[in-house]
């Protein structure tokens, strides 16, 4: 093994990943349903960056997921204010839709477990390019 190899995988870190791929997956089947192709693709697109190993495939995909909980509580209020204009309940679908807006915003907090941090790199420092730079 030499010094460029990563470190050998953690035998649960598929585990751990499952509620990443579910909620990007639920959310890929809102907007297939929703007609909505462009986010769906890029939804999607974003499940093999599960398999990349580096700082910014956990960003991009922790920025998916909560954008993905403001895109459910988007939903949620447009499903509420067409339900409320036919005089129709909306308690049962605020709390459905709130849910899995959560559920998808707290899938992004699975990159702070020890064995992802170090899957992704995310204890070491970022690279600014300040060190590149001399002292003033």
């Amino acid at each position: 093994m030499s010094a460029f190899d990563p470190p050998p995988e953690q035998p649960l870190n598929a585990l751990r990943l499952a509620p990443v791929a579910v909620m990007l997956a639920i959310l890929a089947a809102h907007f297939f349903r929703s007609a909505l192709w462009v986010p769906f693709g890029l939804t999607l697109a974003l499940l093999p960056l599960l398999a990349v190993r580096a700082r910014w495939a956990a960003r991009v995909l922790q920025l998916a997921l909560l954008a993905g909980a403001v895109e459910w509580l988007r939903t949620a209020a447009a499903l509420i204010a067409v339900r409320e204009s036919f005089g129709q309940p909306w308690t049962r679908l605020a709390v459905i839709l709130g849910a899995v807006a959560l559920a998808t915003a707290l899938s992004a907090l699975v990159f702070r477990a020890r064995a992802l941090r170090e899957r992704f790199h995310l204890d070491a420092p970022a690279a600014t390019g300040a060190e590149d730079r001399p002292a003033p």
